[in-house]
C-alpha cells in the first residue's frame, strides 16, 4: 500500500482536523500514563495520554500529534533506537489521528492504537486500519461486547478491552485462539483495588493501573522490616555518620547476596561507570559516600521480597523524575537527596510499614523528612509535582509553573525516567 493515507486533503482540513484551534490545543501539555501490569504485577507497558496545559485534556488529532511528537523525541530519538525495550505503548486515537504522519515516528511493533468499536469497524476506514496493521501497529478494541465477525476486521484486533469481572468474554477469546483464530489479548482498563486485580491475574489478564493505585494499609510497627532491609538501614546510618569505610565493609560482608546486588547495580548501564567496580572500597574511591547512600536507598526500596514489582518500579520512577526536574535548580550535591526524597515518599508502600515506623529506623535529613511527610521544605514541591503527574489530577501545570518548569522540561524528565528505570530496575533485583 502507498503512503498517501498520510497526505490530508483540503476537504479533510476544512472539516476541522488540523485546524489552528486544534494545533494550539496540542502545542503545550503534559504526558500522562497508566502502567500495564501482568499477573505478577510487573510493568509490561504504558497507556500514554496528553493533558493540554491550562485547559481540558486535548482531544482529537492535535492531542495525538503532540503526544506522538513528544514520545518520538524522547523514546525513539532520530528513529535510531527504541529506548523502552520490549515494553508496549498504548495510545488512544481518533479517526483523524489515523491519517497523521506522526504515527510513523514510533516503531509500529511497540505501539497499540486504542479505538472504539464504531470507529475501528467503520467500512470507510478499513483501508487505513489494514494498512497500519500491516505495518505492525497493534489495535485494541474498546467498548465492544465481542470481536467483529468479519475475518478481515477480526485479524486487525490484537487486544480487547474487557471488564474486570467479564469472565465470559475472556473465555471466548481464549477459545477462539484454540480454534485457530489470531490470538487476542484481553486487557482490563481499570480495577478498584488489589482484590479486583488479583481476580484478573487469576485469569491471566493484564490490567492498567494509574498512579493513584496504592497498596493495602501498611503495618504499624517498624519491627516488620525484613532482615535485609534492617541491614541496609544500618549501612545507611553508618554513611550518614561518616564512619570508617572498613567498618561499613565489615557490616556489608554479613550479607553476600546484598554485596552482589549492590555491585551489580553499580556496574549497570543506569549508573554508567567507565570502569568495572569490583569492591565497595573501589566504588567509594571512585565516587564517594553520597552515591553509595543513593544506591543503598534503591536497594532498600527493592528489599521487600513480598513487595510488588509495580510499586518498586513506581518508586524508582518517582525518585529519578524528582532528581531530573531538580537538576539545574538546586546545587549538584542535592541530586542524591532529591532521588531519596522522591523514592522514600513511597517507602511505606514498598516495605509494608507505616511511614512513621520507617522514619524511626532510617535517619533522614530534615528537608527529606518534610518532603516525605508533608510535601514541604526544599524538596517537597518536586515530590508533589511527581505525584500530580502520576495521578493526572490536573495540577501538574500549576505545580510546574511554581517551579518555573516548562511542560517540555517536565515531559522530558518523565520519559527519561521511564528509560532510566529500564536499566535500574532489573539490576536492583535479586541475584
Amino acid at each position: 500500500m502507498r503512503f498517501d493515507f498520510f497526505r490530508r486533503t483540503s476537504e479533510d482540513a476544512a472539516s476541522g482536523a488540523g485546524s489552528p484551534a486544534q494545533a494550539e490545543a496540542g502545542s503545550g501539555g503534559h504526558v500522562t500514563y497508566a502502567m500495564l501490569l501482568d499477573a505478577q504485577r510487573r510493568v509490561i507497558g504504558y497507556r500514554m495520554g496528553w493533558r493540554a496545559t491550562g485547559g481540558p485534556e486535548a482531544s482529537g488529532a492535535a492531542g495525538v500529534k503532540a503526544l506522538m511528537d513528544t514520545l518520538a523525541m524522547h523514546l525513539n530519538p532520530g528513529g535510531d533506537g527504541w529506548l523502552l525495550g520490549s515494553q508496549l505503548l498504548f495510545v488512544d486515537v481518533t479517526v483523524d489521528a489515523l491519517f497523521q504522519s506522526e504515527l510513523q515516528s514510533l516503531p509500529p511493533q511497540q505501539v497499540v492504537l486504542c479505538m472504539g468499536a464504531e470507529e475501528m469497524l467503520d467500512a470507510d476506514l478499513r483501508s487505513i486500519v489494514l494498512f497500519l496493521r500491516e505495518q505492525g501497529f497493534g489495535f485494541m478494541l474498546c467498548g465492544a461486547s465481542a470481536l467483529p465477525e468479519d475475518p478481515e476486521l477480526r485479524s486487525i484486533v490484537t487486544h480487547f478491552e474487557v471488564g474486570a469481572h467479564d469472565v465470559n468474554t475472556v473465555m471466548r477469546l481464549r477459545q477462539d485462539a484454540q480454534l485457530g483464530h489470531p490470538p487476542v489479548e484481553p486487557v482490563v482498563s481499570r480495577v478498584d483495588d488489589w482484590a479486583g486485580f488479583d481476580a484478573c491475574a487469576g485469569r491471566r489478564v493484564s490490567v492498567f493501573v494509574d498512579g493513584a493505585f496504592r497498596n493495602p494499609p501498611v503495618l504499624e510497627t517498624e519491627d516488620a522490616l525484613q532482615p535485609e532491609s534492617l541491614l541496609i538501614v544500618q549501612l545507611m546510618q553508618m554513611l550518614q555518620r561518616n564512619e570508617d569505610l572498613r567498618v561499613i565493609e565489615a557490616a556489608l560482608k554479613h550479607d553476600a547476596a546484598l554485596t552482589y546486588r549492590l555491585l551489580r547495580y553499580i556496574n549497570s548501564p543506569a549508573v554508567g561507570m567507565a570502569v568495572e567496580i569490583h569492591s565497595l572500597r573501589h566504588a567509594v574511591a571512585m565516587l564517594g559516600y553520597s552515591p553509595l547512600y543513593r544506591w543503598l536507598s534503591l536497594l532498600l526500596a527493592t528489599s521487600n521480597k513480598a513487595g510488588s514489582p509495580y510499586m518498586m518500579k513506581k518508586a524508582i520512577l518517582r525518585g529519578r523524575f524528582v532528581e531530573l526536574i531538580g537538576q539545574g535548580m538546586l546545587p549538584a550535591g542535592e541530586a542524591d537527596n532529591l532521588f531519596v526524597a522522591g523514592m522514600f515518599s513511597l517507602l511505606d508502600q514498598l516495605l509494608g510499614v507505616s511511614m512513621e515506623g520507617v522514619l524511626r529506623k532510617v535517619q533522614l535529613t530534615e528537608a527529606v523528612q518534610q518532603a516525605i511527610l508533608s510535601r514541604g521544605g526544599l524538596y517537597g514541591p518536586f515530590v508533589a509535582l511527581a505525584e500530580s503527574c502520576e495521578c493526572d489530577d490536573g495540577q501538574a501545570a500549576r505545580l510546574s509553573e511554581a517551579l518555573f518548569l516548562s511542560p517540555e522540561q517536565v515531559n522530558a524528565a518523565q520519559l527519561a525516567a521511564l528509560v532510566w528505570a529500564q536499566d535500574a530496575s532489573p539490576a536492583a533485583g535479586g541475584p
